[in-house]
């Protein structure tokens, strides 16, 4: 995505002032503290903020008037405990702040999230910019037969092309007409002295819902990484899954130790009910064991069966 020399010379503003602190900070989350991480076409994620660090967690769970331990081991052997056995109020000292650019229809699939602080930029009180998300190729896809929320095969040849079309022309149009009922230009300038324009509250409702728009995110370590197990997996939606992705690198950065635990107890690991954990036992057993005797669903027994890489 482009800037503007103004927003370049903003961020790198941001970028060279230092601060004097005695709280905790992290050497390689400070590293892209306020840079601009690219995502989709036009989008982006910025780390602003953010209290806390592994220690933090540590020294929460054990009300210590320290740091936490002093060997490494010992704090990631505690956290690890903590994230299995789902000790959530430690990770809810820690909090990150960023700011996001995301297409609007991504946005509303986002904001089901509930458990953090947002900011959204205003349409009511400016213009939006001429922004707005077309998806390459290679994510033109049909519906799914098997998944009603998910996508099928890709779309190709003169009907791939059509839709590139459509999407460019639609947004183009709509917003050339919001410009248009505004009587104001990209940069908040009256277009026709002899018009009054239509309210920018008004005007706004014509917009496509790939257009983009930006906020400012606040949430807990604890509700991040809730949000992250759900869209940064595999079944989430494309548009939504590469902000997750950029989002748990920075948690890398951050939290190395609890990222380690996620990635093994929650990313890795699996969760299975009495009935699944029954079923294991007696294939560990060397006992012969059926979907219709097991208790279980046959979409649950195919799960379990792709997750022990077993054949139906």
């Amino acid at each position: 995505m482009e800037l503007t020399a103004q927003q370049k010379q903003d961020i790198e503003a941001a970028r060279s002032a230092l601060s004097e602190t005695r709280r905790a900070t992290v050497p390689a989350l400070e590293e892209v503290l306020y840079e601009l991480i690219p995502v989709l076409d036009r989008g982006f994620v910025r780390v602003i903020d953010y209290m806390g660090d592994d220690a933090a967690i540590v020294q929460a769970a054990r009300v210590s008037y320290g740091k936490g331990t002093k060997k490494v081991s010992d704090d990631a052997g505690l956290i690890n405990y903590l994230l299995r056995h789902r000790h959530t109020t430690p990770f809810e000292m820690c909090e990150i702040k960023y700011h996001i650019k995301v297409p609007i229809f991504i946005a509303r699939q986002w904001i089901r999230h509930r458990t953090a602080n947002v900011n959204e930029y205003s349409a009511r009180y400016s213009v939006l910019d001429r922004e707005f998300y077309i998806p390459s190729a290679d994510q033109l896809a049909s519906q799914s037969t098997q998944n009603h929320q998910g996508r099928g095969d890709l779309l190709e040849g003169e009907e791939a092309r059509r839709v590139l079309e459509i999407l460019k022309e639609d947004a183009t149009r709509n917003y050339d007409h919001y410009i248009e009922m505004l009587n104001e230009n990209e940069e908040g300038n009256i277009i026709d002295e002899s018009k009054s324009g239509l309210a920018r509250e008004l005007a706004r409702m014509n917009l496509t819902l790939n257009m983009y728009t930006q906020w400012y995110w606040k949430i807990d370590l604890h509700n991040l990484l809730h949000f992250l197990s759900l869209r940064a997996d595999a079944h989430a939606q494309y548009e939504i899954r590469v902000y997750a992705d950029v989002m748990l690198e920075t948690v890398k950065r951050w939290v190395p130790i609890v990222h380690n635990a996620f990635m093994q107890y929650r990313v890795g690991g699996v969760g299975l009910s009495a009935a699944a954990l029954a079923v294991v036992k007696k294939l560990l057993a060397g006992e012969s064991v059926s979907q219709e005797d097991s208790g279980m669903s046959k979409r649950e027994w195919r799960e379990l069966m792709a997750t022990l890489e077993q054949d139906v």
